[in-house]
Parts: structure tokens; C-alpha cells; sequence
């Protein structure tokens, strides 16, 4: 079996979270989706379970991060070129979401970043490994 990774985020709404993610162009595995929860698809390996907070308190015995006032983490995902990531954010806007920062353009790497409707914080980036400086 081949290493695959499930990060774990709650959410508030699971029907609003869906319908905002596949306005960004992503999928779901049925598999792993019920009234509690379900599984976003980043790509071959890599899945975001969007879990109802109450189910994800099952899960920890922590309190869930205040997501507009604390960060939990930055969920950065490359894509295969600037404008989809331009693409990206425009659908974020449109779904609800909110853009964080300006865009950062390195030359050799260039990113947005925004917030989900439930204060996650994501990026994505797109970059070119053959640009980029020998010295950082």
C-alpha cells in the first residue's frame, strides 16, 4: 500500500464546505463521505477529510482552533501553472472565500493564499524547480 495522506479540518456546514470546494474544481471520494463528513481529493495521494466539528471532536481531546483568531496551519498545494492559480482564487471569491494576501510573485515560484468558509488557511502556488536560486 502506498503512503497517502488524510489531514483532518471541521467544519461548520458540511453542504456549504462541498458545494465551495467543488466551485474550486474538486472531487470527493464517496467511499468516505456520510452525513458526518467527507473526503476531499487533492490529488492521487493526498485527501482532506472535512469532518462536522462535533465528529471531529470524537477525534482529540483538544479544543477546535479559532480559526479568526489562530491558524492551525497553512494547507499549500501546487498546481500546474500561475494562471490556475489565478483561476483558483477567482472561484474562491465567488464560492465565499476570502483572499488573504496579495500575490507573491519570486519569479520562480508564485503564490495566493486565501481563507475557506469555515477560516481555513490555504495556498496555492505554482513553481518552476528550474528557477529557482542556488541561494536562498
Amino acid at each position: 500500500m502506498k503512503t497517502k495522506i488524510f489531514l483532518n479540518l471541521p467544519v461548520k456546514d458540511l453542504n456549504k464546505s462541498i458545494s465551495f470546494f467543488k466551485q474550486l474544481g474538486f472531487s470527493f471520494d464517496s467511499k468516505f463521505t456520510n452525513e458526518k463528513g467527507t473526503c476531499l481529493i487533492i490529488g492521487e495521494n493526498i485527501f482532506v477529510m472535512l469532518l462536522l466539528e462535533e465528529f471531529f471532536k470524537t477525534f482529540t481531546q483538544k479544543q477546535i482552533c479559532n480559526t479568526t483568531t489562530s491558524t492551525e496551519m497553512i494547507t499549500a498545494i501546487s498546481v500546474e501553472s500561475r494562471s490556475k492559480v489565478d483561476e483558483i482564487i477567482t472561484a474562491v471569491v465567488t464560492a465565499g472565500g476570502k483572499v488573504h494576501n496579495e500575490a507573491k510573485d519570486y519569479g520562480w515560484m508564485y503564490q495566493r493564499d486565501f481563507f475557506d468558509l469555515d477560516g481555513h488557511h490555504w495556498e496555492f502556488f505554482y513553481m518552476d524547480e528550474s528557477q529557482i536560486p542556488t541561494e536562498m
